[in-house]
């Protein structure tokens, strides 16, 4: 046994008159309670107990100890009792970190819903688009892309990432339309630039062999995704974007898609500290943002993507 469930024994023993009497409320047998006594005896080098056939009574040392030993075990049961309380109840500072895009986008609009469910849960989120060591900087949840490789962390996927080829129709009514992948080359391209990297996100195609990567030149490069979707709004050339970032533009008809989606290998995810128990003020916000992006088309398996309908060249020109 450890230090505490000796300290355990020892209150017990004393408040239920004896070593017998401590196991039978405690549910052990009375030997491993006699046996705990004397290694806490051991431990201390001090005998806390007067024993006799009949009774067992405490020793002055032992009356000494007790004060300490019931205070540090009734502390320690307040405490666990105040913890069990706030963990049934939703309440308490949530820390959140998210994507700027997909945040802004799809958590944001969320949240009015959900602070008025659990008044109490105070939210602090930041955005960031960089790696984020969620241990490190405390962060209760992040929602994050791509893939997770750290087994400290728990992800619950919230859905596939899909890619849409897009463009404005004043566009493509001044530029004609691309057929296939070959015209590509032939027209102006928006390209989305990694911040962290300067790496440029490759553009997707799929003729049927396959998805690859194709790179069909650059007018504009932009680190934003945001600002990527709204060039491309003003007609400035063709562009993918992540469905997350297109879903708005595509509802007003600011842009259009020019083919079917392409589904990437990644995701997207919550993110959270795997542990044993998971507060609940964290788990009712996990659950919300699943069930509403759920409730808007999309879940582990599909995004609304999958049912948008392509323009063809008749249409587009």
């Amino acid at each position: 046994m450890d230090k505490l469930s000796l300290l355990k024994l020892f209150v017990n023993a004393v408040d239920q008159g004896g070593f017998a009497a401590a196991a039978n409320h405690l549910g052990l047998s009375a030997s491993t309670v006699s046996k705990g006594i004397a290694r806490l005896e051991d431990n201390l080098s001090i005998k806390l107990f007067n024993r006799s056939t009949r009774q067992v009574n405490l020793t002055d040392a032992g009356s000494h100890y007790l004060v300490t030993a019931r205070r540090i075990v009734l502390e320690l049961e307040q405490c666990e009792q105040e913890l069990r309380q706030t963990n049934d109840r939703p309440c308490g500072q949530v820390k959140v970190n998210l994507p700027v895009s997909y945040g802004r986008l799809y958590v944001m609009p969320l949240l009015q819903g959900f602070t008025k469910l659990y008044p109490d849960i105070k939210l602090d989120i930041s955005f960031n688009d960089s790696y984020v060591d969620i241990l490190e900087q405390g962060f209760d949840l992040t929602i994050r892309t791509g893939k997770l490789n750290d087994q400290r962390l728990v992800a619950r996927m919230l859905s596939p990432i899909d890619f849409i080829l897009c463009a404005s129709p004043d566009y493509i009514s001044s530029n004609g339309f691309p057929s296939c992948a070959t015209e590509y080359s032939q027209h102006s391209w928006v390209r989305f630039k990694y911040p962290q990297s300067g790496r440029l996100m490759p553009i997707t195609v799929d003729e049927g062999q396959g998805p690859e990567s194709y790179d069909p030149g650059r007018q504009f490069i932009v680190n934003d995704g945001e600002a990527v979707a709204e060039l491309c709004a003003q007609g400035l050339g063709l562009t993918q974007l992540p469905h997350f970032i297109a879903r708005d533009w595509l509802r007003t008809n600011k842009i259009v898609p020019i083919s079917p989606f392409l589904r990437s290998s990644e995701g997207v995810y919550c993110v959270y500290p795997k542990r044993e128990f998971l507060p609940v003020k964290v788990k009712v916000l996990i659950d919300y943002l699943m069930m509403k992006i759920e409730q808007n088309g999309e879940n582990t398996y599909h995004t609304w993507a999958e049912t948008l309908q392509p323009i063809t060249s008749e249409i587009k020109r």
